[in-house]
């Protein structure tokens, strides 16, 4: 029996609105890379044939250079996830195709199996938990229905299918929208098979589902700290900025503004500390008067919001991690820039740069990612800048 071909389509055209990012969420970061990095890197297996992902045109360019290294084919995404979905399916060329979340960067190895073993076996394979809570219906505050738990689930993705099968069920779907693709077939081709899920396999929604790569921190003396954390992805290009200096590195670092991703850290510290909102919502990527912007006038920028809200810079801490370019002849330069935009003294600004062996994000020379740590003390009536 002819072993069947395996595809792949990865779900990355989103805004990601409802996490407050200031920008997708699948490009924030998440333990020092975009968090779709770590979904990617679940589906690079020899036993897949293909891997398909979906971009909004805004990402495209970031995305493209994230897939890049991993051979996948990344496609331009409609304005649903429907649309992105039929748009992708065009594309594919296994027998069996399976759909998963980029924002799922937690799933498993055994469960992607499970759902392509069973789409084999019974046509379709959908990843779903079971609820444990009690479970009700509710209508203006009161409880009207009391459920059976044994029989209701959680759908996830990943999802698999007979490819043939799936193109036809999107295609009789016309214009209709759906939020799986489980919905999809159900409706037009059979009842979907469930495969066992996993608590672990959890969808990055919401900014609580990160981890707290920054946060605002306060102390009884009027100082306040906060913590910002950025990453930016190589590609095409000459020279990276960094730190308001420009180096060679025969790479660029891919971005709306001048993709300097150790200011742009400094800045979500800043802003972290203050209590304000982060450097997307200030400067956000889809502003045209932006493109290209040079990074130290928003730092310095930064700095005003923060004096606005009654707060002016103690000190500041810089982590950049990069197997390239070497940082070590630029470093007291990188301190001069941070500490004029600031207006601290340059013993005030700390710039540490360092590699990760090969390991991970940073490691495998995919891009560069940055960690700040900013004090900021309190303004008093007498105290002026």
């Amino acid at each position: 029996m002819k072993k069947l071909s395996y595809s792949v389509i990865i779900c990355a055209a989103g805004k990601g609105e409802r996490a407050g990012l200031g920008k997708n969420k699948l490009l924030f970061p998440l333990f020092g890379a975009p968090a779709l990095y770590h979904t990617l890197k679940k589906f690079k297996a020899d036993w897949i044939d293909q891997v398909i992902v979906t971009s909004s045109k805004n990402d495209f360019n970031e995305i493209s250079a994230l897939c890049a290294p991993f051979g996948f084919k990344t496609v331009t995404g409609g304005a649903t996830r429907t649309e992105s979905v039929k748009r992708a399916l065009r594309c594919v060329t296994g027998d069996v195709v399976l759909i998963h979340d980029g924002a799922r960067p937690f799933v498993s190895e055994s469960l992607i199996k499970a759902c392509f073993l069973s789409a084999e076996k019974f046509g379709s394979g959908v990843a779903a938990v079971k609820f444990t809570d009690t479970a009700v219906y509710a209508a203006y505050g009161e409880i009207t229905e009391r459920l059976d738990r044994n029989s209701l689930y959680r759908v996830q993705t990943p999802q698999a299918f007979i490819t043939e099968d799936i193109i036809n069920a999107y295609r009789l779907a016309g214009d209709k929208l759906y939020t799986d693709d489980s919905a999809v077939y159900g409706e037009f081709i059979a009842p979907p098979r469930i495969v066992e899920g996993e608590e672990s396999n959890v969808k990055l929604t919401y900014k609580s589902d990160y981890p707290p790569e920054y946060a605002v921190l306060s102390v009884n003396c009027g100082h306040r700290v906060g913590i910002g954390a950025d990453v930016h992805i190589f590609g095409d290009g000459d020279f990276v900025t960094l730190g308001g200096v420009k180096i060679q590195c025969g790479k660029k670092l891919i971005a709306h503004s001048d993709g300097d991703v150790l200011l742009h850290a400094v800045c979500d510290a800043v802003l972290s500390a203050a209590g304000l909102k982060d450097i997307g919502h200030y400067f956000p990527d889809t502003d045209p008067s932006l493109k290209n912007a040079n990074s130290l006038n928003l730092l310095k920028q930064t700095a005003k919001l923060a004096l606005n809200a009654g707060y002016m810079p103690l000190n500041v801490s810089v982590t950049v991690q990069a197997e390239k370019p070497k940082l070590a002849p630029h470093i007291d330069k990188i301190k001069e820039n941070i500490a004029a935009a600031l207006c601290v003294s340059t013993s005030d600004v700390a710039v540490a740069a360092g590699t990760c062996e090969g390991l991970g994000f940073a490691g495998e020379e995919l891009g560069i990612a940055a960690y700040s740590a900013v004090t900021l003390t309190e303004i008093t009536p007498a105290k002026t800048r």
